[in-house]
């Protein structure tokens, strides 16, 4: 069942005409939006790092875009904006990374902007529970008045949680959440993608827990890796799985019900745990989003003599490819990957030097490729949004030409590379 679907039924359900909604990731709405735009009163996007601005240009008059004043996410809504024409919100002296706690940073500040913006009339939902599930999409109301519908960040830790009494005076808000949707829906579809399977596969071939051994995930998101973990090593091995967000930590908590699993809130850079807690630690895609030394640092103290570490991390030093016959033009905008990187985060080949600086022996390097085959999965989505982001009309044009064409005869498929190693803490 697409997304899109699964709104329409929510919108039904809830008993919605249209409503307003605010959103960290455009690729949750994109479909809903072409399918259903009259069922949009309002779209608000929060320092979006992706933006397919073409699938949203017939509601631009009714389109926010909030943003820093400065970085990534601040040059994509300038350029969206100059495309559009829709409206623009601009946080002073602010850059949202794509892993910001923006509304925590700037909660007051883009209440103002939603309360200025939101005001096209939109339905009042029906008589229905404070909270509940529809179509795998949970829903929790609050407040009163126009429904506001709040769909998840991909990484900010409190998500929508700073602002919620304050907009529950203008609106009745809508939280969504579920395995369907935000960053959830984009983890859960990476982790079922075989060369990524076969990719953690060999990680834990390399790190190769004993029975009886403590194994640690730091950064575990929607808990995807740890059930794979779990079911491969069943309770021999007692998993504790790490995140800094709640959200993502409550909703991966549901998703291994039934499987012995740890889940606990903690910071990379400073773990807390004793020293040498732990036989087995891995971290998957996290240390590009936080200071890496520190974080290793971190792995290493409170790893146990012997012990294996397994760190990986995006490869944004090597080109990824589009198995698309692509004008060289276009072919040379798409091929760089998204650079996404903190100013401390290591996303590449360093990984393997600072691993060795940090103390850390007999290193097993094994950079990796991971191909995306799946079009209508959010990772797809979500990296396919960053190529057209970079596309003029025309080009982007071309490019949905030219891939709905290899979709239609079987050959679509991207590939991305990863740096991966493994390494053991001297005896």
């Amino acid at each position: 069942m697409k997304l899109s679907d699964r709104l329409a039924a929510l919108w039904d359900h809830l008993g919605l005409g249209a409503a307003h909604i605010a959103a960290g990731m455009p690729v949750d709405v994109v479909e809903f939006a072409a399918a259903h735009p009259y069922r949009i009163a309002g779209l608000a996007f929060c320092a979006p790092s992706r933006l397919d601005t073409a699938a949203f240009a017939p509601l631009a008059p009714r389109l926010l875009l909030i943003s820093g004043d400065r970085g990534m996410t601040a040059s994509l809504a300038e350029s969206a904006t100059q495309q559009l024409g829709n409206h623009r919100a601009v946080l002073a002296d602010y850059e949202a990374l794509g892993w910001s706690d923006v509304v925590a940073d700037r909660g007051p500040a883009i209440v103002k902007h939603l309360q200025e913006f939101l005001t096209l009339p939109a339905t009042t939902p029906g008589n229905v529970a404070a909270s509940g599930s529809n179509a795998g999409i949970t829903y929790r109301i609050n407040g009163r008045g126009p429904a506001l519908v709040l769909l998840p960040f991909m990484l900010a830790p409190s998500q929508w949680d700073p602002i919620l009494d304050e907009l529950a005076k203008t609106f009745t808000v809508i939280l969504l959440g579920g395995p369907h949707i935000g960053g959830i829906a984009a983890l859960e579809d990476r982790a079922t993608a075989p060369t990524y399977r076969a990719m953690i596969r060999t990680l834990f071939d390399i790190i190769a827990p004993k029975p009886g051994e403590t194994i640690l995930d730091i950064g575990c998101g929607s808990g995807a890796l740890d059930r794979i973990l779990a079911e491969r090593f069943g309770p021999a091995n007692e998993i504790t799985a790490t995140d800094i967000n709640p959200f993502l930590l409550r909703e991966a908590a549901a998703l291994a019900t039934g499987l012995s699993i740890n889940f606990q809130l903690a910071n990379a850079e400073a773990l807390p745990f004793p020293d040498e807690s732990f036989a087995c630690i891995y971290s998957v895609t996290v240390l590009e989003e936080c200071n890496a030394d520190t974080a290793l640092a971190e792995i290493f103290r409170t790893l146990r003599p012997g012990g294996r570490a397994g760190i990986i991390v995006r490869a944004i030093d090597m080109p990824q490819w589009w198995h698309l016959d692509l004008p060289e033009d276009i072919r040379r905008k798409v091929t760089a990957p998204p650079q996404s990187v903190g100013s401390r985060g290591v996303a590449d080949a360093s990984l393997y030097r600072r691993m060795r600086d940090a103390g850390f022996s007999h290193l097993t390097h094994f950079p990796s490729l991971v191909t995306l085959d799946n079009p209508d999965g959010p990772i797809w989505r979500y990296r396919e949004e960053h190529a057209l982001s970079q596309l003029t009309e025309a080009e982007a044009a071309t490019w949905r030409k030219i891939s709905g064409a290899a979709r239609a005869a079987g050959t679509l498929f991207q590939s991305h590379p990863m740096h991966c190693a493994v390494a053991v803490k001297p005896a």
